[in-house]
């Protein structure tokens, strides 16, 4: 923290700018030893100058450079930008001028990092920086940015708040009980306060499943015997050509994917090789593939024909899957009807076939009522996002149920007290209030380095 740190904020790439940042304590100063217009030194915060970067006697560059001062910049420290014409070699020149006159090349994310430890944002809000940066779709751009502005965090630290005065009215009622002034916790404010906790929370951990849909899509596999049209299917998906399609049983041997956007959530589709019993090498190596995927996506179509009775193999295939994350697909139906329906009764099906495409805009139709895309996009959304923060949602919930089962149990007050404590230390985890040096630089190793 006590380094000036430099990095090219912009892609490495032949293009019409790029930025070089530069921020600590010696940032302007460092700057003003190769740039020629002598002003810098005492110039307002928040100005731009023109002029050059010179090696010596040799331009290097015309530039304009952005002066922002402590506290007002990003990471709180002085902050400067140097707009290079956007050569490669060029923006690498004054990249290595700055290295020579005394600034470090920053570490990946390093300047988020610093806006983090300064107390700019909170660790929520950092984390979102990088969900923005990676957004692949405009619902993803939401809910990172809602994140940053730090509505989220706002969610968490007014939970937290709630917790504080409960314990600190349990304190006081504990060491001072004379003390009259001070709202005395009963039993029966114990269970108040627990309801209205078990209820933030619970809305939190509710809505972080939307939030990792949001961020990642969904992950939907393409299941079923061989030559029942999942390729077909996953095509028509696509609309495009990305799986080969023929009637020889055993076609696709490995995992065909692609992707596509549904209501603003980001499809990721997966087309598995046929599930069947084979001694050739290669095809069960693609069904191991398969089986393995099966267990990791969340979402599975399986896909029937409509002109076959349900095999064995099918019917122990639909019993091992969780019936929350399945869609069946019964495909050719423009065929003789020889499927069983009465047998998926149960389940949620579409009957479509590819030749005409009958009712894969259905299947759509779907897959949106089942995870309820239309809903979970609104304006305010401010979701968790990844496994660190959904982990630490959990186990605050988890203790708010403790205090819960300690309360029917009639435990005395400073026993529960002990869960919502804990529930309050793992919310300050989670949004940067506490924290280690090892979980700070996991996080912000997987920024880009001009962050």
């Amino acid at each position: 923290m006590d380094d000036t740190i430099v990095a090219i904020a912009t892609a490495l790439t032949a293009q019409a700018i790029s930025i070089i940042r530069v921020s600590g304590s010696e940032a302007i100063f460092n700057v003003a030893k190769i740039f020629t217009n002598k002003n810098l030194l005492n110039t307002p915060s928040h100005t731009i100058l023109y002029g050059h970067i010179k090696d010596n006697d040799e331009v290097i560059d015309e530039v304009l450079v952005n002066v922002m001062r402590s506290p007002k910049t990003y990471t709180k420290e002085d902050t400067v930008e140097i707009n290079c014409h956007g050569g490669i070699k060029t923006t690498q020149k004054v990249l290595e001028l700055l290295l020579k006159n005394g600034c470090r090349m920053a570490e990946a994310g390093e300047f988020t990092k610093r806006a983090f430890l300064n107390g700019r944002i909170s660790l929520l809000e950092a984390e979102a920086v990088n969900d923005l940066i990676n957004a692949k779709t405009d619902a993803a751009r939401s809910l990172a940015i809602n994140n940053v502005d730090g509505l989220l965090t706002k969610k968490i630290r007014n939970l937290r708040d709630k917790m504080a005065k409960i314990l600190a009215n349990i304190e006081v009622n504990i060491d001072y009980p004379e003390y009259e002034d001070e709202v005395e916790v009963t039993h029966e404010l114990m269970e108040d306060y627990l309801k209205d906790i078990t209820i933030n929370l619970k809305n939190i951990v509710n809505g972080s499943q939307n939030g990792r849909i949001i961020k990642n899509g969904l992950n939907v596999a393409i299941v079923g015997s061989p030559n029942v049209g999942k390729s077909s299917i996953l095509n028509y998906l696509l609309d495009e050509e990305k799986a080969i399609v023929t009637d020889i049983p055993g076609t696709t041997r490995d995992i065909v994917e692609g992707s596509i956007t549904l209501n603003g959530i980001m499809l990721n589709f997966i087309d598995t090789a046929g599930i069947r019993e084979t001694n050739d090498i290669v095809e069960q190596i693609g069904v191991n593939k398969s089986k393995k995927i099966l267990k990791e996506a969340d979402l599975i179509l399986l896909v029937l024909n409509y002109n076959e009775l349900i095999k064995e193999e099918e019917k122990e295939l639909i019993k091992s899957i969780d019936k929350n994350k399945l869609i069946i697909v019964i495909n050719k139906n423009d065929l003789e009807l020889k499927i069983n329906l009465d047998e998926l009764k149960d389940y949620d099906y579409v009957l479509g076939n590819t030749i005409d495409l009958d009712g894969l805009d259905k299947l759509k139709e779907k897959i949106i009522d089942k995870y309820n895309l239309g809903d979970i996009i609104y304006n305010d959304m401010a979701y968790l996002t990844n496994v660190r923060q959904i982990d630490l949602i959990n186990k605050a919930l988890e203790e708010i149920n403790n205090a819960n089962k300690a309360y029917l149990e009639n435990m005395p007050i400073d026993i529960i007290e002990i869960n919502i404590k804990e529930a309050w230390n793992i919310l300050g985890e989670l949004i940067g209030d506490a924290y280690t040096d090892e979980l700070v630089d996991n996080i912000f190793s997987n920024f880009c380095l001009g962050k």
